[in-house]
């Protein structure tokens, strides 16, 4: 049987393990900010959220077609305003794939299955890898940008490729791609070649990331 889930899609792709701050003033999301706060455990706060592959996050078309894997969210803190809008952070638990959205009364509803991550063990020889080519990365951008990551690379294999899936400033289908992949060595493995094609174009024409053309302002909805 799927679990049902209140719906936040946004134009953007989330991670498990990973916070993301999200203003909230349309009024299906502030009553999904209410509906959270009126569940007593914290833990239970949950939502969740996938990408939007066409449409918008307001208005009243709003979204048109939305990617089908996502992330489920915990509520972890909330400010709220006097007109009515809230300064909310999430943090990923884990990822879902959305069988149906229902527009619900209030708010998007989702029916969703949790989808596990495999338990084998990562070659160390990708883990390297990994962390070789996002050090050359993050030696480059430095020298032309802010840091890309805060604090230190994480050792632990699946919070280490999901650090770096959020950490690379790739178009939102290339991070589609990274959380829709299987496991954590597969994923691995898939943002060093990412990161690699951005560093020769970094190299090639060394300015801004490459990518950083594809992207645009967070309009959290």
């Amino acid at each position: 049987m799927n679990d049902q889930l209140p719906m936040f899609p946004l134009n953007s792709v989330l991670f498990p393990g990973v916070s993301i701050p999200l203003r909230v003033f349309e009024d299906r999301y502030r009553s999904l900010v209410h509906h959270l706060l009126r569940i007593e455990d914290p833990a239970e706060r949950l939502f969740g959220s996938v990408a939007i592959r066409e449409g918008y996050e307001v208005g009243d078309h709003g979204n048109q077609s939305l990617f089908r894997v996502g992330v489920r969210m915990q509520l972890t803190d909330v400010e709220a305003h006097s007109d009515g809008t809230f300064d909310i952070v999430a943090v990923g638990r884990d990822r879902i794939r959305l069988e149906r959205l229902r527009p619900g009364e209030t708010f998007p509803v989702g029916e969703v299955a949790i989808l596990g991550e495999s338990a084998d063990d990562v070659p160390a020889e990708v883990i390297d890898r990994a962390r070789a080519t996002f050090v050359a990365y993050r030696h480059l951008v430095r020298e032309i940008s802010s840091d890309p990551l805060e604090g230190e690379l994480p050792s632990d294999p699946d919070f280490l490729a999901w650090t770096l899936a959020a950490c690379s400033p790739l178009p939102l289908a290339e991070r589609q791609e990274l959380l829709e992949a299987p496991d954590a060595a597969q994923r691995l493995m898939l943002v060093t070649d990412l990161l690699r094609t951005e560093l020769h174009a970094m190299n090639v024409i060394p300015s801004l990331p490459a990518t950083e053309v594809n992207r645009t302002r967070w309009s959290p909805n």
